[in-house]
């Protein structure tokens, strides 16, 4: 503004007039106008131009049209395949986001009396202290003008002092409206955490949600990123729309009260600008560009931007030994020139929208704001009842209309922030809408894969599958049951089970089987036919899509079976913690277990120099510090601590040494654990007495195994 003032001056300097400088701005945007409607028809005149006189020209326009439209279908191609890997709705102001929004509120406000509640009634009272000190200090400023006006100084000074003193509060109220929201978000925040970890662990759903389901690929991104903005959107979003409410219901009976202070109408100002606010915004809705749209083009021709970076990225090698970077750097190329397209088109039409859009919220609205305030002063009576003679009246009467004046102004400002805050705030609920899809969506996954509803792309089709799995609604139905038995009984049974991987491939229609303590069992077949699977259908990890699973109950302290990878894991902690995996330190206080039978553990597995080199209460990263072997070992130690009635060895010993692996396995057979063993070595024959053979194509054979039985070779 200063800038503007001095300029005008200088034109007023320059002898020239203001209404043709005025004239000159309004031709000049009738100019613009003008380029902006012919410029497009000029351009494209040119080019059918250009492609009537050269035919070489004919010839590129014909090769890039061709190109752009590859890279436009490629671009409906990876579209097409999102939405279909997403096959939910689309998030928005509907039913199902309230009903997801009201589920949402009772995890993040458990009950009525509760930390969220305060939080929530300090946080409003703040947000209402905060309008009453706005309205105050408005009446302030009028008041401080007022004095200005009548050259009352002593009065000027009491009433900026008051100014000053309402500052203290004032600040400290907008200090902790922040503070609020920021505690409001952690606690919402933590309320969902808790309940997505408890939904999360719940029988075994961090293995189901990823290994069974299909629903979500990033678990941990949901899990934190979206959690936290959901928690910090709502909680902005309470008081971006509270407090524009509070703002215009008191300011509005400030104004009124104000104008019948000055004896004027006090509905006229109200519907004046309702009216036009009205009015003006049905006409900005009407005329405003398709955004949702243009923004989804946006984000799909960005995607696909990525996904050739992505591509890329995976495939270097191959591009590498081909050396196809030409072609792959044309379909960047044309990928990136689409975006910029497609971006340079949404510049335009924001171009012209946001003109619209001040030329309204800027103009329109300050002029009727205008018309509002001076309505009370053209129209009102006040004042005309004084004597015509009386010069003091006369100050009177003027100071109080500037106060009026003043103070109304200052409302219409607070009150045009809030409309503007109202408005700006429905991009906010709509973007609330997304994150709560994705957020009550994960809680709705977690609850199904709980209950073991699962839903997943399958391999195999219905009728490959018929008469082993049953499918409801295009999805399998595991209608097979694990049975626990009495803790006298210490088999394990599987009566009718077929074993179906999570795609719903059949790989073993039907599988009876029985196996008695000590009666060590060594699983074959060539790979693929269902030897790990079997492992984790018997862990309960695998649906059971037909018959019967009859385990023994799990005993305190003592589990049932324990299953052994080819590559164990190493958690976070000490060599204690390792070993005792996945007992606690007081898990192990309260079975008895000292740290010299630990050291006794690790010497049956040849590990008793990691305890001399590190101790037992040393925290490592063991993952890269111990090798391939020395991990398989330190799994077998878990396997001696832990001492369970079967262990489930998928090849657990492939990099341990023949003569320590067979120590172990005599170690194993004399605490009394049965072994169930998938194995490619030929030594450990020696320590089953029995073979599950499978060929490969759905058919097994269980029997007792030979003395002198040999390994038989898979290709």
């Amino acid at each position: 503004m200063v800038v503007l003032s001095k300029l005008s001056d200088k034109i007023d300097q320059l002898g020239v007039p203001k209404p043709l400088i005025a004239h000159a701005l309004v031709g000049a945007a009738i100019m613009a106008w003008s380029l902006k409607v012919a410029v497009p028809i000029l351009i494209k005149n040119s080019k059918q131009k250009d492609e009537k006189v050269s035919s070489n020209g004919i010839l590129k326009t014909q090769v890039s049209d061709e190109e752009e439209s590859k890279v436009a279908e490629a671009e409906k191609l990876l579209v097409a395949q999102n939405l279909k890997n997403k096959k939910a709705k689309e998030p928005g102001l509907n039913k199902e986001f309230f009903k997801q929004l009201k589920e949402m509120i009772k995890i993040m406000i458990p009950r009525l009396a509760s930390y969220e509640t305060g939080l929530l009634g300090v946080h409003t009272l703040c947000l209402i202290s905060r309008t009453f000190l706005s309205i105050y200090v408005a009446q302030l400023e009028g008041t401080i003008v007022k004095y200005i006006v009548r050259k009352d100084v002593k009065q000027f000074c009491l009433v900026l002092l008051k100014w000053f003193g309402i500052a203290i509060p004032a600040t400290f109220v907008n200090s902790m409206i922040r503070f609020l929201e920021s505690k409001l978000a952690l606690a919402f925040r933590t309320r969902l955490v808790r309940h997505a970890y408890r939904l999360y662990f719940k029988n075994q759903n961090y293995y189901r949600v990823s290994n069974l389901d299909g629903r979500i690929e990033n678990a941990d991104h949901r899990l934190t990123e979206d959690i936290n903005v959901f928690a910090t959107s709502i909680a902005h979003l309470y008081g971006s729309v509270t407090k524009p409410c509070f703002d215009l219901m008191l300011i509005g009976l400030s104004l009124m009260r104000s104008s019948q202070k000055m004896e004027s109408n006090i509905f006229s100002g109200p519907l004046l600008s309702g009216s036009v606010i009205l009015l003006s915004a049905h006409i900005m809705r009407v005329l405003s560009p398709k955004f949702g749209q243009l923004v989804s083009e946006e984000a799909n021709r960005y995607g696909y931007l990525r996904h050739i970076h992505s591509r890329i990225i995976t495939n270097a090698e191959e591009i590498a030994f081909y050396g196809g970077h030409k072609v792959e750097l044309q379909q960047l190329r044309q990928a990136y020139n689409r975006l910029v397209k497609q971006m340079n088109n949404i510049f335009t039409q924001k171009l012209w929208f946001v003109m619209l859009e001040q030329f309204f919220m800027k103009y329109v609205w300050s002029g009727t704001g205008m018309v509002m305030v001076s309505l009370p002063i053209l129209t009102g009576s006040a004042g005309s009842s004084s004597k015509p003679g009386s010069s003091s009246s006369s100050e009177s009467m003027v100071s109080e209309r500037t106060q009026y004046l003043t103070t109304a102004r200052n409302l219409l400002i607070s009150a045009s922030d809030a409309i503007e805050r109202l408005m700006s705030s429905y991009k906010e609920i709509v973007a609330l809408a997304g994150y709560t899809s994705r957020v009550a969506g994960m809680f709705e996954v977690f609850e199904e894969t709980a209950q073991g509803i699962y839903s997943k792309t399958t391999v195999a089709k219905s009728n490959e599958t018929e008469g082993v799995i049953e499918f409801q609604n295009g999805l399998p139905v595991a209608k097979g049951r694990i049975i626990y038995a009495s803790p006298d009984s210490t088999s394990i049974s599987l009566r009718s089970v077929p074993v179906v991987t999570p795609n719903c491939d059949v790989v073993v229609p039907c599988l009876n089987l029985e196996i008695e303590p000590g009666m060590h069992l060594l699983i074959t077949g060539p790979n693929g036919c269902g030897k790990s699977s079997l492992f984790r259908i018997l862990s309960g990890l695998w649906p059971i899509y037909a018959g019967e699973l009859h385990i023994p109950k799990p005993v305190e302290d003592k589990p049932c079976m324990f299953y052994i990878p080819q590559r164990p894991y190493m958690s976070i902690g000490s060599l204690c913690d390792q070993i005792i995996y996945p007992d606690s330190r007081e898990d192990m206080a309260r079975k008895g277990i000292t740290q010299n039978e630990l050291r006794s553990i690790m010497k049956m597995v040849t590990l008793e120099h990691i305890v001399e080199r590190d101790g037992f209460d040393v925290v490592r990263d063991w993952k890269d510090i111990l090798s391939g072997g020395e991990k398989q070992r330190m799994a077998v130690a878990r396997l001696f601590y832990h001492k369970p009635k079967y262990a489930l060895l998928d090849e657990c010993t492939s990099a341990v040494s023949i003569d320590v692996e067979s120590n172990m396995y005599e170690s194993a057979k004399a605490m009394g654990i049965t072994l169930l063993t998938i194995t490619h070595r030929p030594t450990l024959w020696k320590f089953h007495t029995h073979i599950l053979e499978f060929d490969g194509l759905g058919a097994w054979t269980f029997r007792k195994m030979e003395a002198d039985e040999k390994q038989k070779k898979y290709d």
